[in-house]
């Protein structure tokens, strides 16, 4: 157990569709496994193909290469101890071996969207959903070394189940497979109803039935999160490969029924869908041929380092984070695209893999996290900065811009799609005051009037209902222009727990950075409308009048926003609650305040908030949500889903955060260094939880460990606008 590398790795295709497991290759969660399809981009995901379970048998003797953990507690077979080195870039790949003989895996999840490029790059930011466009599929490339022929068994290992919830066993539940040429269709079906068709084909090999069930194996990350944490898993058979020295196999697992028009599957599809992901990674961020070199370098230097592993010890033997340049940049404005390390060619393509298509829109959309998380209006707002405006990806920005205006109603923008026909969830108050913030920077970066032109309807829908009042009794208080809201059982801000019908954390009220948000809402509001005046859309004399009106209500705003500053502990209340009382918790909303394209805080309290953030606040890996010295303060966010809820804004630390700290210091310390040392969440980022990603949060307690989704949109994008 102890030798056991449990660090994860995430494969993505662009559709909600996802593989995953960790480098020891033994299976610790619910969502480990090599085809998750989203049936229902990107939602209704199912396990369809767990694994391969592989022996090798060489000069008669045969060493099984899987690890499994069981229920019993017992981990067998034991086929981590062969296990020479591990390798994330370009693609997951693993080394086993022993004296005369290597045996290296690859796994490759292509692009689900076929014969499309970036987003947005058709009419109106969305791509058609038309039939045989969706492709959800891995590829599975082996390949032998040795002195000696050998004999590769390859048992499969299926299911047919939510990806939130573990299979089991049953007479109900049976499986049906038709043998082919070099290729197995395989179908669930349940209680008599037919599952997902899919169908597993390989380059060499023969495939034998031999249907058995594998019960109990154990999923011991979910026994720490008091979830179930057993899995039945069903073999329909096993592949037998004779493999010569230097011999290849390469297998592909594909939604659907088999199709004749399919190209053959080869020695070299797996080198080709590499180069081709290569490719479209470098068409989008703009790497170019300079760019792909730097990438091809940097995975050679990594594979070279890799070759030398023994157990795992990838964190001394790979360059250091340190080696890296890491300037701090301003957001960047229109241009040429902007240069890139090797550092920052790994964030990008990490935060592609958030990027997906929704089919209920018709449009793009941002996963939150993987493996757990669908899309979240919120989320994707805050995140769009960084996923979409620092890298120039300005059509995917505007095609996620307009189709969350589109669907904006009673002045609120949608937190989540529904993943069947229905409205979109409004239960945000801050995701339609996101979305202005995110437009304005959009706007900056790009200077698109029309854009602006054709938004801004929405705009004004989203002022004249937060003025006049709309849904959870959302209104501005006519007495001190602050945006106040109030109603039991919900949670509207991002700090949203609700157990049962009680709010965690209960913000009703005014809360702070809502009202920041309304602030800098109002400074846009009254620049657009000067703006569009005079460039003639509309009507100008209307226009500039509501320019200035707009201008005079955030002059009143920042005026009262003044109700929020403490002057004994000089900090900003996080709440004033309907009663007028003040929540004087030391909490990171006020660091948001002072992060918005406009601010309304003095240079004095700025600072004075920035200080206190700074000493009871900041980790090397974000800022805690509450400040430790708080009797609510829960340091470690671990135990059952109710535990671990009760410590999500009590304490926990938020990777997101670290951007909105260091705008904020740039604004209010522009001289000064900035107190935060990147090294720990780089080593995070590079060695750590989700190799090549970031996790959602950390325990606010030392030695702050990750916890949460292993891969976070918000967490990637923060750093990579801080960061090239």
């Amino acid at each position: 157990m102890l030798d056991l590398d449990t660090r994860e790795w995430v494969l993505t295709n662009g559709l909600g569709s996802f593989a995953s497991g960790t480098v020891s290759d033994v299976r610790t969660r619910t969502y480990h496994g090599w085809l998750f399809a989203a049936t229902n981009p990107p939602s209704g995901r199912t396990l369809l193909f767990s694994h391969l379970e592989a022996s090798l048998e060489v000069l008669g003797s045969v060493v099984a290469l899987g690890t499994n953990f069981w229920g019993n507690g017992q981990i067998e077979p034991t086929g981590y101890e062969l296990l020479r080195s591990f390798d994330i870039n370009p693609v997951p790949k693993w080394i086993w071996g022993q004296d005369n003989w290597q045996l290296t895996r690859q796994l490759l999840m292509p692009y689900g969207l076929v014969g499309t490029g970036d987003w947005g790059q058709e009419e109106q930011g969305q791509i058609s959903n038309a039939p045989g466009q969706f492709c959800h599929r891995i590829l599975i490339h082996y390949r032998y070394e040795g002195s000696h022929t050998a004999i590769l068994r390859l048992r499969l290992l299926i299911a047919e189940r939510d990806f939130h919830h573990q299979q089991t066993a049953g007479p109900k539940l049976q499986f049906s497979q038709l043998l082919g040429q070099q290729q197995v269709c395989l179908q669930a079906i349940n209680s008599g109803h037919f599952g997902i068709p899919w169908h597993l084909r390989w380059t060499q090999g023969n495939y034998q039935p031999d249907a058995v069930w594998y019960w109990h194996y154990g999923l011991p990350e979910e026994t720490k999160r008091g979830l179930g944490d057993k899995e039945d898993l069903y073999s329909p058979g096993y592949l037998i490969v004779t493999l010569q020295p230097g011999d290849t196999v390469t297998l592909e697992a594909r939604v659907g029924f088999p199709d004749l028009t399919l190209s053959v599957l080869t020695d070299k599809t797996f080198a080709e869908a590499v180069e081709a992901e290569q490719e479209r990674l470098s068409q989008i961020f703009g790497w170019g041929e300079r760019g792909r070199n730097q990438f091809k370098i940097q995975n050679d230097a990594r594979r070279l380092a890799n070759a030398t592993l023994t157990k795992f010890k990838i964190k001394e033997l790979l360059p250091p984070a340190s080696s890296l340049p890491l300037p701090i940049t301003p957001y960047p404005q229109r241009g040429p695209h902007l240069p890139h390390s090797p550092l920052s060619q790994q964030l990008l393509k990490a935060s592609d893999q958030f990027i997906v298509y929704r089919a209920s829109i018709a449009g793009p959309t941002v996963i939150a996290g993987y493996h757990w998380f669908n899309d979240w209006g919120r989320d994707t707002l805050i995140a769009l900065p960084g996923l979409a405006l620092v890298p120039q990806r300005f059509d995917l920005a505007k095609g996620v811009l307009r189709t969350f205006g589109h669907y904006c109603r009673y002045g609120l923008i949608p937190n989540a799609f529904p993943d069947l026909n229905g409205e979109p969830i409004y239960n945000s108050i801050d995701a339609a005051l996101w979305w202005i913030e995110t437009l304005g920077l959009y706007l900056e970066a790009t200077q698109d009037w029309d854009f602006l032109a054709e938004q801004f309807p929405v705009v004004q829908q989203i002022y004249k209902a937060f003025v006049g009042g709309t849904h959870f009794n959302i209104q501005v208080d006519a007495t001190d222009g602050l945006v106040s809201w109030d109603a039991a059982g919900v949670a509207l801000t991002w700090m949203d727990v609700v157990i049962g019908l009680h709010p965690v954390t209960p913000r009703y009220g005014k809360p702070v950075e809502i009202n920041a948000l309304w602030y800098s809402a109002l400074c846009w509001l009254s620049q657009w409308a000067e703006r569009l005046s005079q460039l003639e859309y509309g009507e100008p004399v209307r226009l500039t009048k509501q320019a200035q009106r707009y201008a005079q209500q955030a002059q009143h705003v920042k005026t009262s926003l003044q109700k929020f500053w403490n002057p004994q502990l000089g900090y900003l209340y996080d709440t004033i609650e309907p009663d007028d009382r003040r929540n004087f918790q030391i909490r990171p909303n006020a660091v948001l305040a002072l992060s918005l394209h406009h601010c309304g805080f003095s240079e004095q309290q700025g600072c004075q908030i920035l200080d206190l953030a700074t000493a009871n606040l900041l980790t090397p890996y974000g800022l805690r949500s509450l400040d430790p010295g708080d009797p609510e303060y829960k340091g470690k966010y671990q135990g059952n889903q109710e535990q671990r809820d009760r410590a999500y804004h009590q304490g926990t630390v938020w990777a997101w955060l670290i951007g909105p700290y260091i705008r904020a210091w740039q604004r209010f310390y522009p001289q000064r260094s900035l107190p935060f040392d990147w090294q720990p969440l780089l080593d995070h980022f590079l060695f750590d939880a989700c190799l090549g990603s970031i996790s959602e949060i950390f325990d606010g307690d030392l030695p702050h460990t990750p916890r949460g989704a292993i891969a976070q949109a918000w967490s990637v994008a923060e750093v990579i606008r801080h960061i090239k």
